[in-house]
């Protein structure tokens, strides 16, 4: 069996890999003519490093990374509102882990080439257009800037995993239209400063309308007693936005940093952390309405082109990466492919459906906007603004959605414990 995935980024390599565990043969078509470590942070929840562990790549990714100890809420004020621990500080079987988007893109991309051969992932092929012929599926791949055909090929199957701006997706869904806007802008970079809290804390302050993000990103830094932070500066500005997701559009401090101006706080200085960033990138909050269906035939939608959400939560790599899983998962136990990405669908799409409509309403984040609601001027004693069982049901609700509560996710398959791989 052959599959044909669009797309080169995290959920297309990663279906490569996967789809290669079950004796599939898989070719990835990437548009762009050199795949770079663009980007800055990312953060993978247990779910997640779960996958990519059963695949053998815990620990060239645990090499890479930060292993996140605690996660907390502040208000605009520094006020602490939430705090708990994280990945095996929590009793995860599997660690929680920060690091650069660019390189955990080209672990995978290693992996493929090395796994899969260097044939396996094609360069310069934009999606020109497919046919799905019963049998098989034909699609035709241009270069970018010429429109010249680059390749044709033919396969079992194909996987539109080309984000959210997907050719495949649009193939099916013409008239769907530009992403759908929040509002709000974010701006990312990098900034070595000294650590803060643990060393290992993820940490997010604010409300709706404007927040702060930080984590460490890199272990070598931190082994020199330095912190590398990834750090998004979100504010809410209107609906005026353009709709391109670019991981690599700059942008300037002087659109956001006045804003942040007055956040310094005991244990961060955030326009310290503004002004040490070498380079910034902005990225409009976008996502679109969920599916009735993903799948067509042999042909299937998956991450950002199935389900682009709010980055919120740090589940837009997590549930591409379960996306993956479960499309091998469903090819193994089905061998008609239309039924198997049928049932691939049906396990996938309520589930992403939820973390979508779940994001929009901030997620386990909407505790920061009830505080602000409550207590604009900030607080005494925490207590006095919101219980600790509203606390603790917004992180537990969460994490059910999101399909990353302990005690489920725990039971599942642990053939491979944290650190050892299968391949």
């Amino acid at each position: 069996m052959k599959a044909l995935i669009v797309g080169g980024g995290i959920g297309g390599l990663t279906t490569a890999l996967c789809l290669h565990e079950i004796g599939f043969e898989a070719r990835v078509f990437e548009s762009v003519e050199t795949i770079r470590p663009l980007g800055v942070g990312i953060n993978l929840l247990p779910h997640a490093v779960r996958v990519l562990d059963k695949l053998g790549l815990l620990p060239r990714l645990a090499a890479s990374a930060v292993a996140t100890a605690e996660l907390m809420y502040f208000n605009k004020f520094g006020q602490l509102i939430w705090r708990e621990p994280r990945g095996l500080a929590a009793g995860y079987a599997w660690p929680q882990l920060s690091m650069h988007r660019g390189r955990l893109q080209a672990v995978l991309l290693d992996e493929v080439r090395r796994r899969l051969g260097t044939a396996s992932v094609r360069t310069g092929c934009h999606l020109a257009g497919f046919e799905d012929r019963g049998p098989e599926v034909f699609a035709r791949f241009v270069n970018r800037k010429s429109g010249a055909t680059t390749v044709s090929d033919t396969g079992d199957l194909l996987v539109g995993a080309d984000g959210i701006h997907s050719c495949v997706r649009a193939t099916f869904f013409p008239d769907e239209g530009s992403p759908r806007s929040a509002g709000k802008m974010l701006w990312r970079a990098t900034t070595e400063a000294a650590p803060f809290l643990t060393g290992r804390s993820m940490i997010m302050a604010g409300h709706a309308a404007q927040k702060f993000v930080a984590y460490p990103i890199c272990p070598v830094v931190a082994a020199q007693g330095r912190s590398l932070i990834n750090w998004i500066a979100e504010l809410a500005v209107g609906t005026n936005l353009p709709d391109r997701r670019d991981w690599n559009r700059r942008g300037s401090k002087a659109d956001f940093a006045s804003a942040f101006a007055a956040w310094r706080f005991d244990w961060l200085d955030v326009p310290a952390l503004i002004e040490g960033a070498a380079e910034v990138f902005e990225f409009p909050m976008v996502d679109r309405d969920p599916l009735d269906r993903w799948s067509f035939g042999r042909v299937t939608l998956l991450g950002d082109a199935a389900h682009p959400m709010y980055p919120v939560g740090s589940n837009g790599a997590s549930q591409a990466i379960l996306d993956a899983e479960a499309l091998a998962a469903s090819l193994a136990a089905t061998a008609e492919i239309a039924g198997a990405l049928r049932q691939f669908e049906s396990e996938r799409l309520p589930a992403t459906a939820a973390v979508v409509r779940s994001n929009r309403d901030m997620g386990p984040e909407v505790v920061m906007q009830m505080v602000e609601e409550r207590a604009p001027g900030g607080f005494k004693q925490l207590g006095d603004v919101i219980s600790q069982t509203e606390l603790e049901s917004a992180a537990a609700r969460y994490k059910v959605i999101a399909g990353f509560d302990k005690d489920s996710l725990n039971r599942t398959d642990r053939s491979h414990p944290p650190g050892v791989g299968g391949a």
